[in-house]
């Protein structure tokens, strides 16, 4: 926060705290400016509570929550529009999933298409892996091994599913930068085959 900004907001907090009649309009309106001051002003508001009186307290409780409110949509949106390799890490695809239905489209594409990419590395590691030690492993051991591969074929079925949805979606809807439907992504079942 600026030198200015943070005598703007001093002097805002000194006009609510010394105002007599909070819902007076002077007083509504420094709470309205505090309020654009945005996150830079937090401290300073945080500074004044020990000096506030109830009515100035509420006030600034007001003012943060509204600016930590902003905070957080803000972070939302952020974390929303991200869609690179953290994005489709074992840790975090799953949050960006659960806000699939505010992401945009080509972001949520992005974001299945890496997570498909990490997930068949993965799971040429583990088959390659299982293919060295296979004479090596106990029976449970080896039956523990495979079932970790299932999991992630079945994770990577998923998603060319989820994958062909969302194309077929752009594609229906005519979206400027729908990208049309990868033949390879497709589902496919015994009587549908593409030519």
């Amino acid at each position: 926060m600026s030198f200015f900004s943070n005598l703007r907001a001093d002097r805002l907090i000194e006009q609510i705290k010394s105002s007599t009649n909070l819902m007076g309009p002077e007083t509504q309106k420094a709470i309205a400016k505090l309020k654009e001051a945005g996150p830079g002003a937090i401290d300073a508001i945080i500074a004044a509570l020990p000096e506030a009186d109830k009515h100035a307290t509420v006030a600034f409780v007001d003012v943060l929550a509204t600016l930590e409110k902003e905070g957080l949509e803000r972070e939302l949106q952020e974390l929303l529009a991200e869609a690179g390799p953290s994005a489709w890490e074992d840790e975090t695809f799953g949050v960006h999933f659960a806000f699939f239905a505010q992401t945009d489209a080509d972001v949520r594409l992005r974001i299945l298409e890496g997570r498909r990419s990490r997930l068949e590395q993965r799971r040429e590691g583990v088959r390659t892996a299982l293919a060295r030690r296979r004479e090596r492993l106990d029976a449970y051991t080896l039956e523990l091994q495979r079932h970790g591969l299932e999991s992630v074929e079945r994770e990577v079925r998923w998603l060319n599913e989820l994958i062909a949805t969302e194309r077929l979606a752009g594609a229906a809807t005519g979206r400027v930068g729908a990208l049309p439907p990868d033949p390879a992504d497709l589902p496919r079942s015994p009587g549908n085959h593409i030519r």
